[in-house]
């Protein structure tokens, strides 16, 4: 199942930075974003799991897919989707996986044995409790942002 998941991640992934057209790119990030939140279901991470599904996925992705519907440009044909910068992006990949390969190398990929405690719980009592004025105040602020963004993007 893992191997499955990773193949299906890496081709949205690369799906997302070589489609042309900007929708098809975000419904492959979309993918992508949903591929990861099975990665952390897998690695019985149920939490993170959730947590991706609800804010990148429903929540980001939302807000890309719309800031890309309310640009008006997006669909001309004189812009250029074309990024000639191959040789640059190339020598980030190789950077990127030889950092990686030396962080890989020097993790100790033992796991310590032990009880794990549910921090779910903990959260949940403290976000509705000692935090449910800030946590209210971030969600009325993000409506604000949201409605301001859509009555600046209309056309009038």
């Amino acid at each position: 199942m893992i191997y499955v998941l990773a193949a299906i991640l890496l081709i949205s992934a690369f799906l997302t930075v070589t489609l042309k057209n900007i929708f098809h790119c975000a419904l492959a990030l979309a993918v992508a974003l949903l591929t990861l939140a099975g990665f952390y279901f897998y690695l019985d991470a149920p939490f993170v799991g959730v947590m991706q599904l609800i804010i990148y996925v429903g929540a980001i992705m939302i807000l890309i897919i719309f800031a890309i519907m309310l640009t008006t440009r997006v669909g001309d044909r004189l812009l250029s989707a074309a990024n000639h910068q191959v040789m640059p992006s190339l020598l980030a990949v190789i950077v990127f996986v030889l950092f990686g390969i030396a962080a890989i190398r020097k993790l100790d990929l033992v796991a310590k044995a032990g009880k794990m405690s549910d921090p779910i719980a903990g959260l949940g009592r403290e976000l509705l409790t000692t935090y449910l004025l800030p946590f209210e105040v971030i969600s009325l602020l993000l409506l604000a942002a949201l409605v301001g963004a859509v009555v600046i993007a209309r056309k009038d």
